[in-house]
């Protein structure tokens, strides 16, 4: 089979639930991939290592707002373990405390800056004093990268991530997180309210001459972290209001829920974006294909398989994706993935081996009819 179609016109029409020239097949291959691989793949590049496989990779870039503050400071020190970031705001300061992964290549918090409910007010007054606005240099540097991706990937920008997730991801921790919430609901709903609406702002900045192909939250959302109730209490309303503002412009929003969602799907089949990113299979995730289908047919499913499998071999990841993709009544609205980032048990051979086997696989563009009689 030949490609008819860009990586890029590929991953539009998808998202657009029009028919393909063939699925596309996303490794979400991170920092940490090649370094965990035999020569000559650890010597490639994320680039190099996609075009091996044979993938169709998104492009990630930057934000294009900052944030102008008066009475407030964020202070940062960061050296190749340790990043600590303070806080300081007229009543106190806060401090956040980061740790450098060598194994994931990645910053995990090891200290989160709300401690106490003085930390809550101290918070409020960071974000009361956030003026967002444009950045234009952040753009530029946007504009660049667009042009040097072409029609060789996907192109996404990350807009933050709503206030209950981030609350319990990156201020709180999840045991404090939830409960300061149940203490101090009061204190922490008006910090929710501040932070929705500089999350407002910064959408609103990054609407106006969008030049990318999509819009993200990154809301890892999972209801082992929050509660079905919770979500639609707070994430609906918030994500909700994003989303308007980015349809109003003609964008198209992604939301990456890379955790357990079956409970919700039925809630955020209502929202007003056009994929979710991230859909994890069981055991990892609890979400097959099919269940994202059934409660969300107008949603494109980016994801589809979960991170245990990709260490099995190639004939057993291929099996169960046969197995999820024959299930389906139609192949469109469909992004092939590893949903969260790709493990790097999995070698470059293997993944190569299964994106041919994707790239193969007969997909159906309409549903199939059941056969009166």
């Amino acid at each position: 089979m030949h490609d008819t179609m860009t990586v890029r016109e590929r991953w539009k029409a998808a998202l657009a639930f029009k028919p393909l020239d063939r699925l596309p097949f996303w490794p979400k291959l991170s920092g940490s991939y090649a370094r965990a691989q035999e020569a000559p793949y650890n010597a490639m590049s994320i680039d190099e290592l996609h075009a091996f496989i044979g993938s169709d990779p998104h492009a990630h870039v930057g934000v294009w707002y900052r944030a102008q503050r008066s009475s407030t400071e964020i202070i940062e020190h960061r050296d190749a373990q340790r990043w600590v970031t303070i806080y300081r705001a007229p009543q106190g300061d806060c401090r956040m405390v980061r740790a450098f992964d060598e194994g994931s290549q990645a910053w995990h918090p090891i200290e989160f800056p709300v401690k106490s409910r003085d930390d809550i007010g101290v918070m409020l007054t960071m974000y009361r004093d956030a003026v967002m606005e444009r950045d234009e240099e952040g753009l530029a540097r946007v504009h660049d990268r667009v042009a040097q991706v072409g029609e060789q990937a996907y192109i996404a920008a990350t807009i933050a991530e709503s206030p209950l997730m981030y609350w319990v991801e990156h201020m709180a921790g999840v045991e404090n997180a939830h409960l300061f919430l149940a203490d101090y609901r009061d204190e922490v709903e008006e910090l929710f309210d501040v932070m929705h609406a500089n999350i407002c702002r910064m959408t609103e900045i990054m609407v106006e001459d969008c030049p990318v192909d999509a819009l993200y939250m990154c809301e890892n959302t999972s209801t082992t972290l929050i509660s079905p109730d919770q979500y639609r209490r707070y994430c609906m309303h918030h994500i909700g209001d994003y989303s308007r503002i980015t349809s109003q412009a003609g964008c198209t929003m992604i939301l990456h829920m890379c955790g357990h969602l079956k409970a919700l799907l039925p809630d955020i089949a209502t929202l007003p974006v056009q994929g979710f990113e991230a859909f994890t299979s069981p055991t990892l995730g609890n979400t097959t294909l099919l269940d994202g289908r059934t409660d969300c047919p107008e949603v494109c499913l980016i994801g589809g398989t979960n991170a245990m499998l990709w260490t099995r071999p190639a004939s057993a990841i291929t099996a169960q994706i046969a197995h999820d993709l024959d299930e389906l009544p139609h192949h469109r609205g469909l992004v092939v993935t590893s949903a969260g980032v790709f493990p790097p048990l999995c070698t470059p051979e293997t993944a190569r081996e299964v994106c041919e086997w994707v790239q193969a696989y007969p997909a159906r563009w309409e549903a199939e009819v059941a056969q009166a009689g």
